[in-house]
Parts: structure tokens; C-alpha cells; sequence
């Protein structure tokens, strides 16, 4: 099995904490977004959608979009199951998983923030209130959900979920865009339990091969 991934990119992010907690072996290739690598006709072959991740399976066929590959994952490998039996868990953590990567992740993207700056002649400071905003937006109504859910380390109910997998990453790079995130105590409390556990170190992008050097 291969995974084309970029270090930092949540929905990459997202696909190897999977890996990583039902114990697939797998080989990693990174894909250099940054540099447009996606767009090269060899990888559009592979994802014609031109984003990572994409993951090719044992079998060789390849499949694009983070939640469409944790979905395989989770019916092939069914070991540490990422979606809850309980109907009423399933639909909470589909609706915090599909928040984060439905609502957030979409438009503060590189492709979008790129288009922003490059298109629209955004300024960096423009740029920057648009990402806080969608955060806030989002992050917001996540804490809102975590409360009702009465979460406790983990988004929903007593282990990780597809949920988790989801809000680690988007979390990791609102830190790392320099967003105020006191407002949040649940997803705080979420992301501290997470990031201690080895899946979660193992998939984090300061551990990936393929990590650019600040």
C-alpha cells in the first residue's frame, strides 16, 4: 500500500493517523504542494483532482479524497473501527468529522489562500483575517458540539474516531497559522489527549519524511 501525502496538509494528516492506529504498514511518498508537484501529469493520473492525499491499495487502485480513503480503510481493516456501532456516536462523530472537513478545511486550503493572494491580490493581512475567520467560525461550532456531546479526551464517547482524526490536524494547523485558540477549552482538551498517544505522534507532520524545513 502507498500513500501519497505533504507533511502538513490536514487532510494527509488526517489519512495517516488512520494508518497509523489500525497498524497498516504502508510506503510514503511525499507530493510537494507547495512546488506543484500535485499537478505534475504523472499524479493527476493518479488523483485527477490534483490534491493529496491519494492512496493506492495492495490491489493497485487508487483512491483520492481523506475521508473516501479512512471509509476503505475502515471497511477493509476493520481492527480499531473509526465509526462508532452505536448509531447515535456514528451520527456525532460523522457530523464533527463532516464539519471540519466539509466547513473549514475547504476554504483556508493552500489552493484557496493561494488564489487569495495571487488572483484576488489579497494582502497578507487580509489573508491572515480570512483564515481566523473560517477558524473561528468553525472551531466555534465544533465547541459548541463537543459540549453537547459531553466529550470527555476524545470528540465522542470514551475512544478515537473518525471525528478526532479530523479535528487533530485542522487544530495543528490553526496553531500553526498563529490563531487564537483560548476560546476553545473541549477541542484543547481533545487535541492535548490526542497528541500524546503514538498513533497520533506517528502521523504528526514533524515526524514525516518528507518535512521542508521551516
Amino acid at each position: 500500500m502507498k500513500l501519497y501525502s505533504f507533511f502538513n496538509s490536514s487532510a494527509s494528516y488526517r489519512v495517516r493517523i488512520a494508518l497509523a492506529l489500525k497498524g497498516i504498514d504502508y510506503q510514503s511518498t511525499g507530493v510537494n504542494i507547495r512546488i506543484g508537484q500535485q499537478n505534475t501529469l504523472e499524479y493527476r493520473q493518479l488523483n485527477p483532482l490534483g490534491l493529496v492525499p491519494a492512496l493506492v491499495t495492495d490491489e493497485g487502485a487508487s483512491l483520492g479524497q481523506s475521508l473516501a480513503i479512512i471509509d476503505w480503510l475502515d471497511r477493509h481493516y476493520p481492527q480499531v473501527p473509526l465509526l462508532p456501532a452505536d448509531e447515535t456516536e456514528r451520527m456525532r462523530v460523522l457530523e464533527i468529522a463532516y464539519a471540519i472537513s466539509c466547513d473549514i478545511h475547504p476554504i483556508n486550503n493552500l489552493r484557496v489562500l493561494r488564489y487569495l493572494s495571487d488572483e484576488l491580490h489579497i494582502s497578507e493581512e487580509a489573508k491572515k483575517r480570512w483564515y481566523e475567520h473560517w477558524i473561528q467560525q468553525g472551531l466555534s461550532a465544533v465547541e459548541r458540539l463537543l459540549h453537547s456531546n459531553q466529550s470527555g479526551e476524545f470528540c465522542v464517547g470514551t475512544s478515537v474516531t473518525l471525528a478526532d482524526c479530523c479535528l487533530i490536524p485542522q487544530w495543528a494547523n490553526a496553531l500553526r497559522m498563529g490563531c487564537d485558540l483560548s476560546g476553545y477549552p473541549r477541542c484543547q482538551a481533545v487535541y492535548d489527549a490526542c497528541t500524546r498517544l503514538p498513533a497520533f505522534i506517528a502521523a504528526a507532520p514533524e515526524n514525516q519524511q518528507d518535512k521542508i524545513p521551516a
